[in-house]
């Protein structure tokens, strides 16, 4: 039995790319490494996760729609988790799960590293209140946006997003009807899951951008396209989809679990180029 099993758990998972990163970082650290994806469906993760655990799993990476029951299993998390209320990275420790999010940390340092953007004092609209988006909001407060604007279409959810922030003078929730009244940003981040679920045209008030605003989808590939052709029909300076995140925060785990800190250029650019066309977001 392998003490050394990884795996990233979601439900459907196997679009994942994230036993193909890691086996690159794996490749490059010249680490053995088995690292696989396991579907999970809620009611069964808890389960799942106990199985992979006894068969010797070390740690695991958390995807759609698991990252806030991970949270809620672990005995013990980081402060960017717990300001998340969500967790994308498990580690079993003396057999027992603690909990990071590396999410928010992926997707700074894709913008400001890969993309050269500064985040700084805009003013930010996020769209989605889940674990996507629970796990960039407070990296995104720390990156120095002036205000936060979270909007759900369950508008409790934003609420407690909000709440759970605790910067009421610069985090804020709306209501989805409201996104007509609310000005423009200089940055709109999607961190729905409306674009896997409807491929068609991603409907939004074109005066929420400006010739300034960054448009980032938390989504790459074909999910991410109805987010991103409205961001170019709107006008915005930029649009970043989230793979480049995705290799961040994967980067992130591997170096908590093994620790060496991966080159992320050349995986993030042999997927660029090798898969015009991905599936979904992690």
């Amino acid at each position: 039995m392998s003490s050394h099993r990884y795996a990233v758990f979601g439900h459907p998972v196997a679009h994942s790319l994230s036993p193909r990163i890691h086996a690159a970082f794996a490749q490059q650290a010249g680490i053995a490494l088995e690292y696989t994806a396991i579907d999970a469906a809620p009611h069964d993760f808890v389960a799942a996760l106990d199985r992979f655990a006894d068969d010797g799993g070390a740690g695991a990476n958390v995807t759609l729609p698991l990252k806030e029951a991970a949270f809620a299993i672990c005995a013990q998390t980081t402060d960017r988790a717990r300001r998340a209320g969500a967790v994308n990275t498990l580690t079993r420790n003396d057999g027992q799960w603690h909990g990071d999010n590396t999410d928010g940390a992926g997707l700074v340092r894709d913008l400001t590293g890969r993309h050269g953007l500064d985040l700084r004092a805009r003013r930010a609209l996020l769209l989605g209140a889940g674990g996507a988006a629970r796990g960039v909001a407070p990296a995104l407060l720390d990156a120095g946006i002036s205000e936060l604007i979270i909007v759900n279409r369950t508008a409790e959810r934003a609420d407690a997003l909000a709440d759970a922030l605790g910067e009421p003078d610069r985090a804020h929730s709306r209501y989805w009807r409201d996104l007509g009244d609310l000005g423009d940003f200089s940055l709109i981040v999607n961190a729905t899951s409306a674009s896997r679920q409807d491929q068609g045209a991603f409907t939004l008030p074109f005066h929420l951008a400006t010739p300034r605003t960054l448009a980032v989808d938390l989504n790459y590939g074909e999910a991410a396209i109805p987010f991103l052709a409205w961001a170019r029909a709107a006008g915005c300076h930029d649009a970043v989809d989230g793979l480049g995140m995705l290799v961040e925060q994967a980067a992130e785990a591997f170096e908590h679990w093994h620790g060496v800190r991966p080159d992320t250029d050349p995986v993030y650019a042999a997927l660029r180029d090798r898969d015009k066309v991905l599936v979904t977001a992690d």
